[in-house]
């Protein structure tokens, strides 16, 4: 079955390992293994002791558990595990999407999001954020495309690339009209917990009967080497991914699974530590905005990423490329993700690097644009 090329990943495949300032990044400074534990106080010696094997099908109880614990009034039974975020999106496709269904997508979001339905033959509408909303939705706009063949309405929240975090009056209009036409609604919150202003943020799942929400260890736990993903939903649509997951995940690593559950258990402490860091490259890259006239950024209201807009001629692979080049700044270009005079900064990294690859972009903004 023949798919899009991935055109993020190629990008940052084909660059990021020798780019000497990585601004393509979506995760928080990383832990290393000594950093996590000592921030847990969990006991090192204890994995030394776990068995190699597969583990718990679905994810450990202890995990599944402490899942369950992100939401409103929810159990193990409404929690599955799956091999990170990209591998619980993608069940829910397989679970739900049939040739000839209409998926409405709003834009601009993770290409997976709307390459994978496709794949499986579903007719795609796009509802673009927009620059004159400070990157919020039209709802008029998503209504007009969402009809009662549609099967499922696809988002982030917070947005990555833009920043945008939706407000829980705008997620009740989403759910509104989702309701109305009887359609799913997947919701990745894979940035949930990182909101710049007001950190309290409403799943999807707890706000929809038929509302499915995606979660990782990567963004908002710093664990990106740990490749566990949650999803949350209704206990039937579970059941039903569930039987999809046989096919293609078995189980986790066992490893992975560990870490992620001490993780959740030590919740408030990694995310405090990382809101922190969230914090001060926001404070960053906004300082270094105000003083750049050919740039102007999107509306920061939380995750890891900046959607910025440039003043110049060429398309955005172009201009990065010519970036990259000439100061070794790597940016990725908002065609990768269908939205062209864009590209998307990751501003989360190590911050000495992050400035100073700033000053170089700033030269290059100088000189040569």
């Amino acid at each position: 079955m023949k798919i899009k090329p991935f055109k993020i990943e190629e990008w940052m495949n084909k660059y990021e390992h020798i780019a000497k300032y990585d601004m393509t990044t979506t995760c928080i400074k990383s832990f290393t293994l000594r950093e996590f534990f000592e921030i847990t106080k969990e006991n090192f010696d204890k994995i030394l002791d776990k068995p190699l094997d597969y583990g718990d099908i679905t994810g450990s109880q202890r995990l599944k558990y402490n899942a369950s614990k992100l939401y409103q009034q929810k159990d193990e039974n409404n929690i599955t595990v799956t091999l990170g975020a990209i591998g619980a999106n993608y069940l829910v496709f397989l679970s739900l999407i049939e040739k000839g269904d209409e998926v409405t997508v709003i834009i601009p979001t993770y290409q997976q999001h709307y390459s994978v339905p496709e794949q499986l033959g579903a007719k795609i509408r796009f509802v673009k954020l927009r620059s004159d909303l400070k990157w919020h939705i039209d709802i008029e706009e998503l209504e007009r495309a969402v009809t009662p063949k549609t099967k499922l309405i696809i988002f982030s929240n917070p947005n990555n690339p833009c920043g945008t975090v939706f407000s829980d009056d705008e997620l009740k209009k989403i759910v509104e009209i989702a309701r109305k036409n009887d359609a799913y609604i997947l919701c990745d919150e894979v940035y949930r917990y990182l909101n710049h202003v007001n950190n309290i943020q409403k799943s999807i799942a707890d706000l929809y009967e038929k509302g499915i929400s995606t979660f990782s260890m990567s963004k908002t736990f710093s664990l990106a080497g740990v490749r566990v993903g949650i999803i949350c939903g209704g206990k039937r649509i579970i059941r039903r991914i569930n039987r999809h997951r046989q096919y293609n995940t078995i189980s986790i690593s066992a490893l992975d699974d560990y870490i992620a559950a001490i993780a959740l258990e030590n919740k408030d402490t990694i995310i405090d530590r990382n809101l922190k860091l969230v914090m001060e490259g926001r404070e960053n890259l906004l300082n270094w905005i105000k003083k750049e006239r050919k740039v102007s950024i999107s509306n920061l209201e939380g995750g890891t990423t900046a959607f910025i807009g440039y003043e110049d001629s060429k398309n955005s692979y172009d201009y990065c490329l010519e970036l990259f080049r000439q100061t070794g700044v790597l940016l990725l270009p908002g065609d990768a993700m269908d939205f062209p005079k864009h590209f998307r900064l990751g501003f989360c990294g190590n911050q000495a690097d992050f400035k100073e690859g700033l000053i170089k972009f700033s030269g290059w903004l100088r000189d040569t644009v």
